[in-house]
């Protein structure tokens, strides 16, 4: 079992390995080994502002256009971060899937990707009301006609990801953001780190 449990283990290590090479390959290429695509300093088209708040990987600024001055959220992903290269192949996949709901009512809007030698940079649509969880906690209770509003668009939400063979996987309040600080402000979900494609 010993031999087993060594062989299992340089295996993987040997699976590591080859994804640190194809990394390096694609990095010398000029090539994002995370999107395939060049490499270019978000800051060239973007000024980065303050943040906006942190997740597991990645952390989310406010950034502003520098041609014209409209203002969105960027949320940079660390490369170091990436160490497997499934970690690698979640971040494609989330930018895939933004890309593939693009349009779709009550889904965060993404505008743009870059990545450079450390970092990877989604630019989104910046929602100024924050999280649904603050408002909940901010409110107390909800009527029940407004909870029904709220339970309408997150259900629409879900039917619009399942017909478009998305599932979401991390739904939560903290997950769903409010476009601006008004009291009816339309609610859009984020984050699709842990989405899948399946077949509807």
């Amino acid at each position: 079992m010993g031999n087993q449990h060594a062989s299992a283990s340089g295996s993987e290590g040997e699976k590591h390995r080859r994804h640190r090479r194809f990394l390096f390959h694609r990095r010398k290429s000029g090539v994002g080994p995370v999107t395939g695509r060049p490499m270019e300093d978000i800051r060239a088209t973007y000024s980065i502002g303050k943040e906006l708040g942190r997740g597991q990987f990645g952390v989310t600024h406010l950034c502003t256009h520098r041609k014209t001055g409209q203002v969105f959220a960027c949320k940079t992903i660390a490369k170091r971060k990436l160490a497997q290269a499934e970690d690698v192949e979640d971040v494609r996949r989330e930018v895939q899937i933004m890309y593939h709901l693009s349009g779709q009512p009550n889904i965060v809007e993404l505008k743009g990707v870059f990545e450079d030698k450390g970092s990877v940079h989604l630019v989104m649509e910046l929602c100024e009301g924050g999280e649904l969880f603050d408002r909940i906690i901010a409110k107390g209770h909800y009527t029940e006609r407004a909870a029904a509003g709220l339970l309408r668009t997150i259900v629409g939400v879900v039917h619009t990801c399942h017909s478009m063979g998305v599932a979401h996987r991390d739904l939560k309040p903290e997950n769903f953001l409010l476009l601006d600080k008004s009291e009816n402000a339309p609610l859009k979900v984020t984050d699709f780190g842990l989405s899948v494609f399946f077949k509807p």
